[in-house]
């Protein structure tokens, strides 16, 4: 069993590799990457030489090619010690167009250009674009010279893979800091260090609290391990896809913090979640440095509605009970009474839920829910169970459907086979051929597919969730797709994998526990 699990297990993980890696290969080399700028409103704005140098700067942050402007090659020389800060100034401004670089200017151009060129960049200069005559710039007009360098797939494959888990430590933050290192803590700060809260925290690191406790399910929480599976360019901009998905969403919650200045209000912010933003303190609002300390200024905020996975979860997972619950009973009677009026019934809503498009039917019970009073969109203002219910009815009913089916076969299957004769021959009674051997044998395929069902429902289900307008995970696959949002594609392509081969593990493992005779191992003669 076990060598089975780690060979299926690395089969898998090369799966989930190949299949990121098919995806950047079409997201990243097939599609024209401007397209990422077509629904960024920052671009729309920008003009002139200014458009093209934040074009190359999001290309850089979103992983498609490395970005050197000149002024970032000078300022290295500088902090090198390879020039002085009277030849930094003497070459850092370059002249409007090439002709008019002399002295120093032209040399360190040339150094430049000489030095990328060597390393495979490509090195562009932008004139400058002038008002007319006017010796003034149009808005984005000044000169540019950079170096810029496509940065290729399986490196860009690597990087994500590598960066997928990150591990916080006191080395984080690159500024000189006093007292860098970690507390222990038996009354956590954020609770004014009057309520017993076990935490750790941290100086240098990234998250000033890497681990902390409080009243809310798990009870313990951590910020020291974090997953990061791209960062979304345009749904949630400059957002983690892991995080947009975990985050909690709705209106604000509001209770008394205790901030790390000792001052105490009435907020929505997430004292736990505060990150390193270097200067911050120094150049933040008034209320900023009333509040803080240091530069941790950087925190979210508690919402009163879940987050879209635990939306998709809650009504995928109770979907998955009420299809099993339903299913299995009407499945074994449709079995047990073949051709007869029962069965005839269930076949034919079978055959209506297969044969009618999932868009129409969901539609259809959307429009018969609503004349009923029922609520037929999410309103996360004014949350009710009641908005539920149509969204969980739309899933399960062709779940039920389809288990029915299957269990349906499995079991006449299984009745019209030669060990059930012999059970008849040999004295064994109906109740308990149908217990013993029909059933058991019947539900095995039925039991490989709870873990898909289960962990399914973290993605939820993307037509569902629009007709319904859940605020889930669902939909948020085709949003990136509309959106050119390739951060949220490579990141959804990698959870949906991750959770399929699971899936399908955990299916196996059931399989070997509900019937003994499925062996993972090998026995030599």
């Amino acid at each position: 069993m076990s060598k089975y699990l780690i060979k299926r297990i690395l089969r898998s993980l090369l799966s989930v590799v190949a299949v990121v890696g098919i995806v950047m290969i079409m997201v990243y080399s097939l599609l024209d990457k401007t397209a990422i700028f077509s629904k960024d409103p920052v671009f729309s704005k920008m003009k002139s030489n200014g458009k093209q140098i934040y074009m190359m700067q999001q290309w850089e942050q979103y992983g498609y090619l490395d970005y050197v402007p000149y002024a970032d090659f000078m300022l290295e020389l500088l902090k090198s010690g390879q020039i002085d800060q009277a030849t930094y100034d003497g070459a850092i401004k370059f002249g409007d167009k090439e002709s008019d670089d002399t002295g120093l200017v032209k040399e360190y151009v040339e150094l430049f250009t000489k030095t990328y060129d060597a390393k495979g960049y490509e090195v562009e200069r932008l004139p400058a674009d002038m008002l007319g005559k006017s010796k003034a710039y149009k808005d984005g007009g000044e000169p540019k010279l950079y170096a810029y360098r496509n940065v290729p797939v399986l490196l860009r494959l690597w990087n994500y893979l590598t960066g997928l888990i990150t591990v916080d430590n006191i080395h984080y933050v690159q500024e000189d800091i006093a007292d860098r290192g970690l507390t222990f803590s038996l009354y956590d700060p954020a609770y004014g260090g009057e309520k017993f809260s076990p935490c750790i925290m941290g100086n240098g690191t990234r998250h000033k609290y890497l681990l902390y406790t409080d009243d809310q399910f798990p009870y313990i929480h951590q910020n020291l391990v974090k997953i990061s599976l791209g960062t979304s360019y345009s749904i949630n901009k400059g957002v983690d896809v892991f995080d947009t998905m975990t985050e909690s969403q709705g209106s604000f919650a509001y209770s008394t913090v205790t901030y790390p200045s000792g001052a105490v209000s009435e907020s929505a912010d997430n004292i736990h979640s505060a990150t390193y933003v270097a200067g911050s303190l120094e150049t933040g609002t008034i209320v900023t440095k009333a509040n803080y300390v240091d530069d941790y200024t950087n925190v979210t905020t508690y919402k009163n509605g879940l987050s879209k996975m635990g939306y998709s979860f809650t009504i995928g997972i109770i979907s998955v009970i009420l299809s099993y619950l339903l299913a299995i009973p009407l499945g074994i009677t449709m079995a047990l009474q073949k051709d007869k009026l029962l069965d005839k019934l269930g076949t034919i809503y079978i055959v209506f839920i297969i044969a009618v498009p999932s868009l129409a039917y969901i539609f259809l019970f959307k429009a018969i829910g609503g004349s009923f009073g029922l609520p037929t969109t999410f309103d996360m203002e004014h949350p009710t169970w009641l908005m539920y219910i149509l969204p969980i009815i739309s899933l399960a009913l062709p779940s039920i459907a389809n288990l029915m089916k299957w269990l349906r076969r499995y079991m006449i299957d299984q009745m019209n086979a030669d060990y059930v004769k012999f059970a008849r021959s040999g004295g064994l009674s109906e109740g308990e051929i149908f217990t013993k051997h029909v059933l058991k044998n019947a539900i095995i395929p039925i039991v490989h597919g709870i873990p898909g069902s289960v962990l399914g429902a973290m993605v939820g289900a993307i037509i569902t969730e629009r007709v319904y307008v859940v605020p889930g995970a669902g939909n948020l696959l085709t949003k990136a797709i509309n959106a050119y949002d390739n951060g949220v594609i490579v990141g959804m392509a990698l959870f949906y994998a991750l959770l399929t081969v699971v899936s399908i593990i955990l299916g196996d493992i059931l399989m070997s526990v509900m019937d003994p005779r499925i062996s993972f191992t090998t026995k030599g003669r």
